[in-house]
């Protein structure tokens, strides 16, 4: 479930704006940043914290859009590829050098520490607590994509912007209210995953590839995808850490391997 919302932001740029952002990684460290300060420093709730960790990652995608972002839409994939990584380690160098390189920590409301007992198997309550946000928020930007008038203008602008235009469908706007989006999901993501995945300034860089394997994997064309890609990975990364511990590490790159040679285009893609 981290493993998706983490990531699913970055399938919505990916895969709905053709945009490759390297950067996304970024976004979800600002959002536990915002996190771990406003609770250690400013004395909030854990919950409280959470609107702020997607609001301030979208305000700064939503800047960094429409300053930087919106003049490579027209680029080529290495263009943007180039870019979003040199975004990506100026973010490192500025947080490190204003937060310090020590790893942060979020203290956890005490109902959300601890186990439950369920038909025999322990389960934590902190996790449980995340599979049922992210179950909420899978079905609700499902939702929004596919049976919205936003979701429509926005594969409309993504198919055809020129046409989109002439319908009288303002793109531009279209894209920068996504983008946000997709950056403030990233930012719950990292504000969400703060006490699972650790924080520390290299968190875009630790974590960048599996950003990338999930999309790669589930395909782009819908959130089912990644959806999926999510679990299926999760589990095999988990389960092969913990019952071939020497080889745990290369699962999930081999079963990406597997995937791409049997479905080129993802699981979840219309071949093209």
């Amino acid at each position: 479930m981290l493993l998706f919302v983490l990531a699913c932001g970055l399938a919505i740029t990916l895969g709905l704006m053709n945009f490759v952002n390297l950067a996304h990684g970024a976004f979800a460290m600002a959002g536990g940043y915002v996190t771990a300060i406003l609770i250690n420093r400013w004395g909030l709730p854990f919950l409280a914290t959470l609107p702020f960790a997607f609001l301030v990652p979208a305000a700064i995608g939503l800047v960094l859009e429409r300053t930087l972002y919106v003049r490579l839409y027209h680029r080529g994939h290495l263009d943007q590829v180039l870019f979003s990584i040199g975004l990506v380690f100026m973010a490192v160098a500025s947080v490190d050098w204003t937060m310090g390189s020590q790893q942060q920590f979020v203290t956890l409301p005490s109902w959300l520490k601890g186990r439950v007992d369920i038909l025999g198997v322990q389960v934590g309550l902190y996790r449980s607590f995340i599979i049922v946000v992210c179950s909420v928020l899978v079905v609700a930007l499902q939702l929004v994509l596919a049976k919205t008038r936003f979701g429509s203008r926005l594969r409309a602008a993504v198919d055809d912007p020129r046409v989109a235009r002439g319908l009288g469908i303002n793109v531009s706007a279209i894209f920068a209210v996504t983008f946000a989006f997709g950056s403030g999901l990233a930012g719950l993501g990292g504000a969400l995953g703060a006490e699972i995945l650790g924080l520390d300034p290299t968190f875009p860089l630790k974590f960048m590839i599996y950003f990338l394997i999930v999309v790669t994997v589930g395909g782009t064309t819908s959130l089912t995808g990644p959806f999926l890609a999510s679990i299926l990975l999760g589990v095999a990364d988990v389960a092969g850490k913990y019952y071939v511990p020497s080889f745990g590490a290369f699962v999930i790159y081999s079963l990406m391997i597997v995937v791409l040679v049997l479905r080129p285009q993802g699981l979840f893609a219309r071949a093209r």
